[in-house]
């Protein structure tokens, strides 16, 4: 048997902020895990996605510094439809999050966005271009 991906780990510096940001996004994460050094849930999909606190991963590696420069992950959200990618686009930045791209029709058939979470993350919103809004 091969190994799977369970789990997708994020680092931050601020969990109430981190979980603020993927609330917005529309994953069901509890209130109270606001004040937590470590917040796991599983999604829909069975994958697992969990926030660590520069604290808690120094617990357990004494070495670990903040990542520098660019950032250190890539998380991608499928939307239902080009508008849906728009939507959430214009969500996240009413709310006062940092777009890295505006939403655009790539050439490789997306509609396409991505914003930038409190750490830095990019975080990328895409349809396909040929999908429509569902009534």
């Amino acid at each position: 048997m091969q190994p799977k991906l369970d789990l997708i780990g994020i680092v931050v510096e601020n969990m109430a902020k981190a979980l603020a940001f993927y609330r917005a996004v529309g994953l069901d994460i509890p209130a109270e895990a606001d004040s937590e050094g470590h917040v796991e849930i599983t999604l829909d999909n069975g994958l697992r996605m969990a926030w660590d606190t520069y604290d808690i991963i120094r617990s357990f590696d004494d070495n670990w510094q903040p990542p520098t420069g660019h950032q250190q992950i890539g998380l991608a959200f499928l939307c239902d439809s080009p508008e849906m990618v728009d939507a959430t686009w214009q969500k996240l930045i009413d709310l006062g999050y940092e777009s890295n791209n505006d939403p655009f029709d790539a050439y490789w058939g997306q509609r396409y966005a991505q914003v930038k979470d409190p750490d830095g993350n990019v975080v990328d919103f895409f349809a396909d271009k040929n999908t429509e809004e569902s009534s």
